[in-house]
């Protein structure tokens, strides 16, 4: 029996000079639905780390060995009918394309209820596209679930390019 070696495998919290793979990763998710600039992406990345604004505003890594192969952002929740105390938003969960099915998303998401927990929200909400299945299924075998809300964005500001979204929750 052949063994393999185990890979080196973690999530942190995103430095400033993770800026650039971080911007690459959200490069190729986004792939040709969006035009991009993967320097300018960069650049607000690289300020976004530099200046949170609120201390529990977060941005979560995952890595193999030193190389970025997904994020998380994190912040207080915003919508109207939740309360920023409370409940957080987990904003986006990315995982490079070839990455994924290898742990780095569940990693990634113990470590984001890991960081509210400690920021002491007792909830998390996110949005989801209606039609992202594999996420939504992702996020209800870990435990989260819809809690009846929805939106439509207008993504270009013509109403040409929407998409509709779902809201799930979970308990922290």
């Amino acid at each position: 029996m052949t063994s393999s070696p185990t890979a080196d495998v973690s999530v942190r919290i995103a430095w400033a000079d993770d800026a650039a793979a971080i911007a690459a990763v959200q490069a190729r998710a986004w792939g040709s639905a969006y035009d991009v600039d993967p320097e300018a992406l960069a650049t607000a990345w690289s300020e976004s780390l530099r200046r949170p604004g609120d201390a529990r505003n977060r941005v979560l890594v995952a890595l193999e060995r030193n190389r970025v192969v997904g994020y998380a952002v994190v912040s207080p929740a915003d919508d109207p009918d939740c309360d920023p105390v409370a409940d957080a938003e987990l904003r986006e969960l990315v995982v490079d394309a070839g990455e994924r099915r290898r742990g780095h998303g569940s990693r990634l998401l113990q470590a984001v209820a890991d960081t509210l927990r400690a920021d002491r929200f007792t909830r998390a909400v996110t949005w989801t596209s209606a039609t992202d299945d594999d996420l939504r299924g992702f996020l209800a075998d870990a435990g989260w679930g819809a809690d009846s809300a929805h939106r439509e964005l207008d993504l270009d500001g013509t109403g040409a390019t929407t998409v509709k979204q779902v809201r799930l929750h979970t308990a922290l």
